[in-house]
């Protein structure tokens, strides 16, 4: 059986290499010239009817179930993969005929030549409102057709898997959920390069953005901010550029934090260019995340396209410094559409830099934030993450202890939730003697509220047990 027009040992190789993060392609699946093979394509995935299935299987029926399983995966993975090629980030009608039809089938539908109108039926017949999508489809046609080379696909697939980039489908566990609430302008697959963790760790992430021309107090206020919100348990999400969002980075990589990066390009050619030991660095111990394909190149358009995701994947969007037509304000607006959480940091009334944030809190309701605890609370409590509130006691605690000292809650300030910390490093951040910190830690150990690693002391989680060592 012919896939796309490619054999499905070729289509089976090029799924399973950006599948499992491998870092050579097979040789086998390099056509010499674009041949046109995704253009042949003719024959729709057919569907299996359960209703004739027999009570039970032979192992050759067995086998030939998983192979069509797996024919049928990679098909769509492959699918997914050329639409991110095919069409520009955001496109609402690729999105809704890949939501009705599905990846292959649609894509199958685009090579075939259908008709707006018989694509506009195909989409009604699953349920959704294809009313008046024909016009719409028509000139998505005439944006997609002249993308629509094998070629182009398969070297997309094989640099990702050249660089160990991976592809995310809404069906993966590490597929980051909110940014479904995008709709029919949801991301069709996710090119990615990190650590699984990264990932699981955006429902609890804060997007911290701002200007790339930024100055000391922007990039001051973002590394305290990143600093801060690393230490209560919340990943950073951000987009790389220059000013705030590499300082943001930058302070959740030496706070030994996770740190989200979306790109406007593809995963393999990191921008802006003085950022790559950055993005590298990120790459390693965070992710790298684009829905564009290897070899792609950043444009103003997917900039802006670019920001929607930082916005959906994150749990609130902080703008720590924007000025008046600051790229960021695009952010912020995605997140208020969203209905995510909304902060910005107020500068003085006097500075250029500080207005998109003075616009924010004016004329879309953004809520005044100056400190990484104000930003913890507009995002809500995170993993591991016991805030203090204006009497210096935890949530959960009985009313009736006896409050913390101030000594313990200086400790407690400057203890961290990932990453453990020695007693000399904990003294030196509380503004406290080596002697005070161990006496703190004694009695909030005792307590349950921290705990002693080989490393160092760190927070305990609130699930945690109720005191000693772990």
């Amino acid at each position: 059986m012919i896939l796309f027009g490619l054999e499905e040992s070729t289509i089976i190789g090029l799924a399973r290499n950006v599948r499992r993060g491998g870092r050579e392609a097979e040789a086998s699946t390099a056509p010499d010239t674009e041949s046109g093979a995704l253009e042949a394509a003719r024959a729709e995935p057919a569907t299996a009817e359960s209703a004739t299935a027999e009570p039970e299987m032979g192992e050759s029926e067995t086998a030939e179930c998983a192979e069509a399983e797996c024919v049928e995966a990679s098909a769509e993975v492959f699918a997914r993969a050329a639409w991110t090629g095919i069409a520009e980030p955001g496109d609402g009608i690729a999105g809704l005929l890949v939501g009705s039809l599905g990846a292959s089938a649609a894509l199958v539908a685009v090579l075939d030549g259908w008709t707006p109108e018989r694509l506009a039926a195909a989409v009604r017949e699953t349920g959704r409102d294809g009313e008046d999508i024909g016009s719409a489809v028509d000139q998505g046609l005439q944006r997609w057709r002249p993308r629509l080379s094998s070629a182009d696909v398969i070297r997309s697939l094989q640099q990702a898997a050249r660089v160990s980039a991976r592809l995310l489908i809404p069906s993966d566990p590490l597929w980051p959920a909110p940014c479904d609430d995008l709709g029919p302008h949801a991301p069709l697959a996710l090119w990615w390069r990190g650590v699984p963790e990264a990932l699981t760790a955006l429902p609890t992430a804060v997007a911290l953005v701002g200007a790339r021309a930024a100055s000391g107090y922007g990039e001051h206020v973002a590394m305290e901010a990143s600093a801060g919100l690393v230490d209560r348990g919340y990943a950073i999400v951000s987009g790389a550029a220059y000013g705030i969002d590499g300082m943001a980075h930058r302070a959740a990589l030496a706070s030994d934090g996770l740190t989200v990066a979306f790109l406007a390009g593809g995963v393999d050619r990191f921008y802006p260019s003085g950022h790559d030991q950055l993005l590298s660095r990120i790459a390693t111990v965070g992710a790298v995340v684009s829905e564009l394909p290897c070899g792609a190149a950043p444009t103003k358009w997917r900039f802006l396209q670019r920001n929607r995701l930082i916005a959906a994947s994150s749990a609130a969007t902080v703008v720590i410094e924007a000025g008046w037509r600051s790229g960021s304000l695009n952010t912020a607006g995605h997140a208020a559409a969203l209905g995510r959480p909304l902060g910005a940091v107020p500068g003085p009334v006097t500075s250029p830099t500080s207005a998109g944030c003075h616009r924010l809190i004016r004329e879309f309701d953004a809520v005044c934030v100056t400190t990484a605890a104000e930003m913890a609370e507009l995002a809500g409590c995170g993993p591991g993450n016991p805030e203090l509130d204006d009497e210096g006691t935890e949530p959960g605690r009985s009313p009736g202890t006896e409050p913390r000292t101030s000594e313990q809650i200086r400790v407690l300030d400057a203890l961290g939730g990932r990453s453990a910390r020695t007693v000399p490093d904990i003294a030196r951040r509380a503004g406290m003697s080596t002697a005070a910190v161990l006496g703190a830690l004694g009695t909030l150990d005792l307590d349950g509220v921290v705990n002693e690693r080989e490393t160092g002391w760190v927070r305990a989680s609130r699930g945690g047990s109720a005191g000693g060592r772990s």
